[in-house]
């Protein structure tokens, strides 16, 4: 806390957005597509679940970390909430990680499993996973599948009610994570 006793500003959205898109702008998605296509959509899914503003910050980061287009330092240092950051962490899959140990960090940790969801529902969109191979569809099909299960993230909850209605925080206004163009 500075020592004037106030809050250390954090970033708005529109700032996490575009720090987002910045550090992803030269990566392709499995389908050749811009990846903040995937940012976007999983930022959405987040908004469209019922996550706030610190849950949408943390999707526009979600794989920032596990990309290595951010560094682990940057999270640190960076003017964001510790449940922001706590988030990207717990979604950040580590090298060599088991599933079930994943899944756990992200269990354990409020917040992250909404993102996850969004992450995994976009993923394993239909219209994506079409344009792929089908060795590779099949195969990420799995994956996504299995990582549902984990998580319990079920046909008769992909949007995993029962989340809490997280209020807006001071210091992160709601903007448009939307681009007109």
């Amino acid at each position: 806390m500075p020592y004037d006793g106030l809050p250390a500003p954090v970033m708005t959205l529109a700032e996490v957005e575009s720090v987002a898109r910045a550090a992803h702008a030269a990566q392709r998605d499995k389908a050749g597509r811009p990846y903040v296509e995937h940012l976007e959509a999983v930022a959405e899914g987040v908004r469209a679940r019922g996550g706030g503003c610190e849950l949408i910050a943390a999707a526009w980061l979600h794989d920032a970390v596990e990309d290595g287009v951010l560094s682990a330092e940057w999270l640190a240092a960076a003017a964001l909430t510790q449940r922001t950051k706590d988030v990207v962490r717990a979604v950040t899959k580590r090298p060599a990680e088991q599933p079930q140990a994943y899944a756990e960090r992200i269990l354990a940790t409020e917040g992250a499993r909404l993102v996850k969801a969004a992450d995994l529902a976009h993923n394993a969109d239909p219209r994506r996973l079409a344009v792929l191979d089908e060795p590779t569809a099949r195969r990420l099909t799995r994956k996504y599948a299995a990582m549902r299960q984990y998580l319990g993230i079920t046909a008769e909850n992909p949007d995993i009610p029962g989340i809490p209605d997280i209020p807006d925080i001071p210091g992160i206004p709601e903007t448009s994570t939307t681009s007109d163009d």
